[in-house]
């Protein structure tokens, strides 16, 4: 499979140049260069990220192809050099079809700041969910295929090889521990690059005068890895990290009833893999598998200018067993957006907040509020100023009660 992954790749790479080949003096290129600095509010000031980044995008649009190639380099403070690829695909247009051949974001579902139904692009979490989402998505490498069949859309995907989730890191990473304190650092695997390793998703999409509908379904490998038991190496035990097969069904709707949007998004995961710790004994970690269940429902109201919005979020795992590592068997969490323009469009104001609530009694327990005002200086230049802040002591947002921190953002786009 690795051959084939190869030969794929390497198709898709030659029909994009040759296509650029045909159609260089059509293509118009766009992009935009930032710095990004962050203030931890501990005693110190720490820094909580420098970053310098340069986007370059090339797109070109035809009757019957479409080209986009986007590339980014990335100096994450002073010696931290990062050079990639986020998109690189090309559009065969037909009638009723159109095909996209290479890598390629793929966003599905309507929940905001949450992944639900959005499966398909794995999540670059290494700065834990403050980037802009569309830097959170990372692309893959497969193909597309979108029909038209009148008022209904059919999309099918097809990805040759996984590619995992990027996990907390740094100031994010949360280390992992036995029961008595002792720190897990596993040997991770990832699938073998075969055909019989593909992922495949396919989703059904209308759009109507009174609502807009999606069902998906999805045979995946989890982006997540579970742990199990190695061996012992002395007196230290040695685990594995492992990625596991599961499917996925799920759908998401939204209407507007007098100005009023209402909208959902469900998946229900069968055979998701979870560690579990039954004993103090390394030895009996091992993977335990559940059904999972994890939904939406939310409201989106503008009244004055001022657009409002708000979201309740569960998941579920059935059939629970308190010997699961670091899940509950419900995780409730509540969002909440206010967002104003002012000046012409050219001031923007924002509040969004992720609310972390108990698992039995919905009361409020920790919490991520993140303001942000952003500011059109000049046409094409942005500046940003913001701040994240986490309350609690434990939970997904209060286990970073230490990374509280004030931003800025300075990007001219082109």
């Amino acid at each position: 499979m690795k051959k084939m992954f190869i030969i794929f790749t390497l198709t898709t790479a030659l029909l994009i140049m040759s296509a650029a080949a045909a159609a260089a003096q059509d293509l118009t290129f766009s992009g935009y260069a930032r710095n990004t600095t962050g203030v931890l509010l501990n005693d110190n000031m720490d820094f909580s990220q420098v970053q310098n980044t340069l986007n370059l995008s090339a797109e070109y649009y035809g009757d019957t192809s479409d080209f986009k190639a986007d590339v980014y380099l990335n100096q994450n403070g002073l010696n931290d050099i990062e050079a990639g690829v986020k998109e690189l695909y090309l559009d065969i247009l037909f009638d009723s079809m159109d095909l996209r051949i290479g890598k390629q974001q793929i966003i599905w579902g309507k929940a905001d700041g949450a992944f639900i139904t959005d499966v398909v692009s794995p999540k670059n979490l290494s700065n834990f969910i403050l980037p802009d989402f569309d830097e959170i998505r990372m692309g893959v490498t497969g193909v597309k295929a979108d029909v038209y069949l009148g008022s209904i859309d059919l999309e099918l995907v097809w990805l040759p090889a996984f590619t995992p989730a990027v996990m907390p890191s740094g100031i994010w990473a949360v280390p992992m521990t036995l029961p008595n304190g002792t720190p897990i650092t596993p040997t991770i695997t990832t699938p073998d690059e075969t055909l019989g390793n593909s992922e495949y998703f396919g989703k059904l999409s209308y759009m109507g005068s009174a609502i807009d509908l999606e069902l998906m379904g999805a045979y995946m490998w989890d982006d997540l890895p579970a742990l199990t038991f190695d061996q012992m190496d002395g007196s230290t035990p040695l685990f594995d990290a492992d990625y596991y097969r599961l499917t996925m069904v799920g759908g998401s709707f939204s209407t507007d009833l007098a100005g009023l949007i209402i909208k959902g998004e469900g998946a229900y995961y069968k055979d998701k893999s979870f560690t579990s710790v039954p004993s103090a004994s390394p030895a009996d970690i091992a993977v335990i598998k559940k059904d999972y269940i994890n939904y939406m429902i939310g409201l989106d109201y503008s009244i004055a200018g001022i657009m409002l919005g708000t979201q309740f979020l569960q998941e579920y795992i059935i059939d629970y067993s308190d010997t699961i590592m670091m899940n509950n068997e419900f995780k409730n969490t509540m969002t909440f957006v206010v967002a104003k323009s002012f000046l012409n469009e050219t001031l923007k104001l924002k509040v969004f907040s992720y609310v972390g609530l108990g698992s039995t009694d919905y009361l409020p327990e920790d919490a991520l509020l993140r303001f942000s005002a952003a500011y059109d200086i000049a046409d094409g230049l942005e500046w940003v100023v913001g701040s994240d802040i986490f309350l609690g002591d434990s939970g997904d947002f209060g286990q970073y009660n230490d990374n509280d921190m004030v931003y800025t953002k300075v990007k001219y786009s082109f």
